[in-house]
């Protein structure tokens, strides 16, 4: 399946320049040259390039709406090297980093390894009903695409990783990347509590999210 990735770059010489790269390899690529219009289109991008100096917004502040409902990957490209803006990228959720002037093979490089460690994994065969789909970030439960949190994602694709196995609340806290407190058990359960509310809106009968009280979670297997 060819990978859709967005590219949002004011630069005409760059975009055409990765336009081509990327393309010869096989994906395909939308270009657009502002924040709002790439944030128009983000919701079909399985990866985004993302510009951090673009005319009519930060790159830094589209990525951080971007992380407010979604996980998909994005490596970010800027004309600066320095040490803070890498790690202002990182910490915001950015998954790679590219200081202009660049290789086009050197990107194309970047998005295939990202690409690759998200390849995507079908699960029903452990997990009845469930599709995976690591690269898009998104999960599919009997036939249709769940809308769900960047920390519900975070926390049904660890649980679809191992189905079976029980997880501690500690474990799903790590995943969902948030700080331990002592309210930390609410938290995930809250969060399965929701993700249980979007399966049930779909399949009323099942509930392939097991309680195992004192101790945490665990997703049904197969048989």
């Amino acid at each position: 399946m060819t990978a859709h990735i967005l590219l949002i770059e004011d630069e005409p010489a760059i975009a055409d320049t990765l336009l081509f790269a990327l393309q010869r390899e096989g994906y395909a690529v939308d270009w657009q040259r502002l924040a709002r219009d790439g944030e128009a289109v983000l919701a079909d991008a399985q990866l985004v390039i993302l510009d951090v100096g673009l005319p009519d917004d930060s790159g830094f502040e589209v990525l951080k709406r971007l992380r407010r409902h979604s996980e998909v990957p994005v490596l970010m490209l800027t004309a600066r090297a320095d040490e803070i803006d890498r790690i202002v990228g990182l910490e915001l959720g950015a998954d790679d980093y590219v200081v202009k002037p660049f290789s086009p093979r050197e990107v194309v490089a970047r998005v295939r390894a990202i690409l690759k460690r998200l390849q995507p994994r079908v699960a029903d065969t452990a997990t009845p009903g469930f599709e995976h789909d690591a690269a898009g970030r998104r999960i599919r439960y009997r036939g249709q695409w769940l809308v769900l949190t960047p920390s519900e994602y975070r926390l049904l694709a660890l649980l679809l990783s191992a189905p079976g196995r029980v997880f501690s609340r500690a474990q799903l806290l790590d995943a969902l990347g948030e700080a331990a407190e002592d309210s930390f058990e609410r938290t995930i359960d809250s969060h399965v509590k929701s993700v249980r509310a979007k399966l049930r809106d779909i399949a009323a009968e099942a509930d392939p999210i097991e309680t195992h009280r004192g101790f945490g979670y665990a997703l049904k297997g197969a048989g």
